[in-house]
């Protein structure tokens, strides 16, 4: 399965709830924070929701 590196760019200061709850789920708390996650539909419609927030890599 593919997997993603989801890196946390901006702050979540002055979004919605469910923003945040949304980089939470992701394991993301910090600007800088990086996390491996496998590219499942779940994921991928998460980081959808908050990709004004984040940055997305594909890896191996």
């Amino acid at each position: 399965m593919a997997k993603i590196k989801v890196t946390k760019v901006k702050s979540a200061i002055n979004r919605t709830q469910r923003q945040k709850r949304t980089l939470e789920a992701l394991g993301l708390k910090k600007i800088g924070q990086v996390k491996e996650h496998d590219a499942t539909p779940n994921i991928l419609g998460m980081v959808a929701k908050v990709s004004h927030l984040v940055s997305v890599e594909e890896t191996k």
